[in-house]
């Protein structure tokens, strides 16, 4: 099964698989990763147009656990 891009996951391990990123608010380059800053934009920060945030869930993750985002994968349909 393909992964939607921007899907976040609750995995219990403490590494993160290629094509994933911790949520753990990073600041990405909006030109590296136009398709999923075009889902997020900068609800979770980052100075437009050039960078974005991820979603920072560090303060909620149970834990020995780890929450990560899609980097890659299928694009979702909007209605």
């Amino acid at each position: 099964m393909e992964t939607y891009l921007g899907t976040i996951l609750l995995v219990p391990y403490d590494f993160v698989p290629n094509g994933w990123a911790a949520c753990d608010g990073a600041s990405l380059q909006v030109s590296q990763y136009q398709a999923l800053y075009s889902l997020l934009g900068n609800r979770f920060g980052g100075t437009a147009p050039q960078t974005f945030a991820l979603p920072n869930m560090l303060p909620s993750t149970p834990a020995n656990c780890k929450y990560i985002i899609a980097l890659e994968g299928l694009y979702p349909q909007r209605p």
